[in-house]
């Protein structure tokens, strides 16, 4: 049990002092964004199996600057599970949840179908760990990356010009009667 509490920590602080011994190197690269791109290097490092790619440039962009503020600012690590996803893999895992759940109702509480995700049109990220969720829920508005779900901790969206209403569930804006005929 303690040893589970404390890897998160230790890791964090191994990605930190990797950064700071990349900072000269990124310093070289790229002299007026050394920090950033340290810091990029080391969550790369400390997340490989997170794919940005797919992303808008504006929610790329904005994840970006605002991870690197969370790490430096407030040496508070946010990784990326799930960015961009395409129509094929949204339209399993709906199904996949569909499936799991017993409803098209019930499934599109945790899962929207690829016409309706922000993961298809490339401005939705989940994110990692709860402490990272929690540090963006508070800062995200500053990089117009908002959370939208009660239910979903971890779903972020980039919103370029709107502050989005923020719902119960993915399904809340359906109109009541159209829920009760899919459902």
């Amino acid at each position: 049990m303690i040893e589970s509490l404390r890897r998160p920590r230790v890791l964090a602080a191994a990605t930190r002092l990797l950064a700071m011994a990349l900072l000269p190197a990124a310093f070289l690269r790229s002299p007026g964004r050394g920090r950033h791109l340290a810091c990029q290097w080391a969550l790369a490092m400390r997340y490989p199996a997170e794919d940005l790619a797919g992303l808008s440039e504006p929610a790329r962009a904005a994840f970006a600057a605002a991870r690197t503020e969370a790490f430096w600012k407030h040496r508070q690590l946010i990784g990326v599970t799930s960015g961009h996803r395409d129509a094929a893999h949204q339209h399993r895992l709906f199904a996949e949840e569909v499936h799991r759940t017993g409803s098209v109702a019930a499934a599109r509480r945790r899962v929207l179908p690829p016409h309706e995700s922000a993961h298809v049109r490339g401005t939705a990220l989940d994110v990692r760990p709860v402490e990272g969720a929690a540090w963006l829920e508070r800062h995200g508005a500053k990089y117009r990356l908002y959370r939208r779900y009660d239910n979903e901790w971890w779903h972020f969206e980039y919103h370029a010009d709107t502050v989005p209403m923020r719902l119960p569930d993915p399904d809340a804006l359906r109109a009541p009667s159209l829920a009760r005929a899919v459902g």
